[in-house]
């Protein structure tokens, strides 16, 4: 009976620590709220299922992206999305700040950054989002992708020439409109 406690105090600090940074991923992965929240239940109920056969994972943080990102692509594969970012989610952040012209310029830009960003080829995309949106080092972003960091480097600075050659930006720009 112990251990069934112990075990479920992990997976509840699991969730509780990772959830949000997962659900985020998925969000910009996805471009959908709904399908963000199905996505981040499935990433955490492979969670479950595996953290107790796993004891020694040696980056929590890298295995859990590594998950969503294998929920992300598998249901990309299973939907064939024409258009993986949706206004609907993106018109709802709203900042009082701003004025109402400039907020809507705002979404406008954030709205074809990310249409563009869903336009990348999957990896591209994954990178972008992992590394540009998420900041995650290069070494995470390589752990989650399960690929080398070459790679990761290479992809990213590829998928942001693809970037600024669909949107004629600034990279940084890209990447500071994104978020």
């Amino acid at each position: 009976m112990f251990e069934h406690e112990k075990l479920e105090e992990k997976i509840e600090n699991i969730y509780r620590h990772h959830y949000l940074e997962a659900y985020r991923f998925l969000v910009c992965f996805s471009g959908n709220q709904n399908d963000a929240e199905d996505l981040t239940q499935e990433v955490f109920i492979r969670v479950l299922k595996s953290v107790a056969n796993k004891n020694n994972i040696s980056n929590l943080k890298s295995w859990i992206f590594t998950i969503a990102k294998h929920v992300a692509i598998d249901h990309y594969r299973k939907k064939r999305f024409s258009s993986l970012f949706k206004d609907g989610f993106f018109k709802q952040i709203a900042s009082t700040e701003k004025e109402p012209n400039v907020l809507v310029e705002h979404n406008e830009m954030k709205r074809l950054v990310h249409l563009a960003i869903s336009k990348l080829k999957p990896n591209f995309r994954a990178v972008v989002i992992l590394r540009g949106i998420n900041e995650f080092s290069i070494k995470e972003t390589s752990e989650i992708l399960q690929c080398s960091e070459s790679k990761v480097k290479v992809d990213y600075h590829r998928a942001l020439k693809e970037l600024k050659k669909r949107l004629q930006m600034d990279v940084e720009e890209v990447i500071g409109n994104a978020n």
